[in-house]
């Protein structure tokens, strides 16, 4: 029996060493057993998407194709459908939920779900947090540690945890 657990640490070690040679990147241990484009075409996810194995996918959750979607990732669609459009990027520590259970922890009501989508060519800034109910235009970015409960529109920049637009993004750089 030690052998055979010498033998898999000794597998698992080679590869971890190829990684950190090759793309000087130590990762979770997930990640050495399954790439992150075989988990986004195992769970549907568009053409050339990836999704790190440290994501949690819950519920219905659609992405498009080429997005990336960094570690230690929620994406809740348990509550509603989550809608991610191409050429996205969702930094490491986003959650995006479609459910909350405020009012059932306050009031003891039911809990409150509704869909979130967000548009193509979109950035979500690390540990950013999107609330159920939001809709995220198209090439949108939102800065991290951001908190957003209010739909965005296109072309919109966010920043903070005020969910305030700062600036509109030109449109002629786009089209």
């Amino acid at each position: 029996m030690k052998s055979i657990d010498r033998f898999i640490k000794n597998i698992i070690f080679k590869r971890m060493k190829s990684i950190k040679s090759e793309y000087n990147r130590i990762l979770p241990l997930g990640d050495y057993f399954l790439n992150r484009w075989e988990k986004a075409e195992f769970a549907d996810f568009g053409e050339n998407s990836s999704v790190y194995d440290s994501c949690l996918i819950l519920g219905k959750v659609s992405v498009g194709k080429n997005c990336w979607i960094g570690p230690f990732t929620i994406l809740d669609g348990s509550g509603g459908e989550l809608k991610i459009g191409d050429n996205c990027n969702i930094s490491a520590g986003v959650q995006i939920y479609t459910h909350d259970t405020v009012d059932r922890v306050i009031k003891d009501e039911i809990i409150k779900t509704a869909p979130v989508s967000i548009g193509h060519n979109c950035y979500i800034g690390p540990n950013a947090v999107i609330a159920k109910g939001v809709t995220i235009g198209n090439f949108v970015v939102i800065g991290a540690n951001s908190f957003v409960n209010k739909n965005v529109e296109d072309f919109s920049k966010l920043i903070c945890s005020s969910t305030k637009v700062v600036s509109k993004i030109n449109k002629e750089n786009f089209l």
